[in-house]
């Protein structure tokens, strides 16, 4: 694994508008309509994930394997929400990140997150052998 320039530091920003396909009451009926905790967390996974995309070997990827996150302020439709990850340490293949998310007048989350570095095809062979278990 050949990781050059992934390092403890680097950082990427992701924005997104909140539309009817985020918000809370698509994930959990009867809640309101304001950017979904469940959006929420992928943004922030899709946020790391793009970071240190770009420095993996073909066929890598990684894969969330926990989360710890706060939603302290609801976001309404129409309003841009931004994710802005850091990668706070890297050990071997895996890879942990500060995450603060924030809509255009405060700060909707504080979250930590740790992802794996995989072989794609490992991992997708590994997850239909367990399918194919109960078949």
């Amino acid at each position: 694994m050949d990781m050059r320039g992934l390092k403890p530091g680097i950082t990427n920003e992701m924005c997104i508008e909140v539309t009817q396909d985020l918000i809370a009451s698509r994930f959990v009926k009867g809640t309101p309509e304001v950017f979904a905790t469940a959006a929420m967390v992928a943004l922030i996974e899709q946020t790391c994930k793009d970071l240190v995309q770009p420095f993996l070997e073909e066929g890598q990827t990684t894969v969330g394997v926990h989360i710890d996150a706060t939603h302290i302020a609801p976001t309404p439709v129409g309003m841009k929400v931004i994710a802005k990850a850091r990668l706070e340490k890297l050990e071997g293949r895996r890879l942990e990140f500060s995450v603060e998310v924030f809509d255009q007048v405060e700060k909707v989350s504080d979250a930590k997150h740790v992802r794996f570095i995989v072989d794609r095809d490992r991992f997708e062979t590994k997850t239909k052998r367990k399918f194919d278990r109960i078949r």
